[in-house]
């Protein structure tokens, strides 16, 4: 693990694999940290892959930021990490909040990005109901601490059937969502509350994307992948069996197919 100073906060992060591969950057979702991509940097850094896995600002090791969070503030983090690593270009995915993370990169820094990466997410700015319902939370959180919550959304995060089938990975996500700082989490589910409607930057996208979805996503269905696609025609989309919000954790072989599928043959080759 390394780590550096960045825009007045500490972040954390690893950078695994050969210095001259295609990097890839994975950024997680919330309330998670940088391992929860284990199997995929794995995965990647035996094809050859550079992959840079940050803790986001308020999660995992990194410095926490009090009060609200942007999206924009996440993407700008790791503009200002790829600049530290001396990464141009990079393929840039994440999962559910990282997947619109991915987008508001997109959005700000779209000459940064070689393709895209969305995992169980969605592009529409948030609803006056979800705005009231964040903020609602963060309250929550601020008060009680992740304990209750991770207990309550545990068999959402995964497709219900794999908590008990899969005691394992369910313990890992659930360790990781306990071990959330609570101001980290409040802060960007603030700061999530105000995020922009993606949908003219995907619109816009000209690079390759893979679409990639839990076929029992309760958060993210696979119609907000299918109405991601929709907008992006020419992108490549897996419906991932026997899996919910977190298909890269509960389903890591068939993600990882996909994600290795996607870029040996729509990036690997591109300028």
């Amino acid at each position: 693990m390394n780590a550096i100073a960045l825009r007045g906060a500490t972040i954390h992060y690893d950078d695994l694999g050969p210095s001259t591969g295609l990097p890839v950057l994975l950024i997680h979702g919330h309330p998670f940290n940088r391992t929860l991509w284990a199997s995929q940097a794995e995965a990647l850094t035996g094809a050859g892959y550079r992959v840079v896995t940050p803790d986001l600002r308020g999660y995992g090791h990194s410095g926490v930021t009090r009060g609200k969070v942007l999206l924009s503030d996440f993407a700008d983090d790791l503009a200002a990490l790829l600049d530290h690593l001396g990464i141009e270009r990079a393929v840039v995915g994440g999962v559910s909040m990282g997947g619109q993370i991915t987008m508001e990169f997109q959005r700000l820094h779209p000459q940064r990005v070689r393709a895209l990466v969305l995992s169980d997410t969605s592009a529409p700015a948030e609803t006056d109901e979800g705005k009231a319902f964040r903020n609602r939370l963060a309250d929550r959180l601020l008060a009680e601490g992740m304990d209750g919550y991770a207990s309550e959304v545990i068999d959402k995060m995964l497709a219900a059937y794999n908590v008990t089938a899969m005691p394992a990975v369910a313990d890992r996500v659930l360790g990781m969502m306990r071990a959330t700082d609570p101001h980290g989490a409040a802060a960007a589910l603030r700061g999530r509350a105000e995020r922009p409607d993606y949908r003219d930057t995907l619109e816009a996208v000209r690079v390759p994307v893979l679409i990639v979805v839990g076929a029992d996503d309760v958060y993210t269905p696979v119609a907000d992948a299918e109405a991601i696609r929709d907008l992006v025609p020419h992108a490549t989309m897996a419906v991932i069996d026997k899996a919910g919000h977190l298909p890269g954790a509960e389903q890591p072989e068939a993600f990882n197919s996909a994600l290795l599928d996607f870029l040996a043959s729509r990036v690997a080759d591109r300028d």
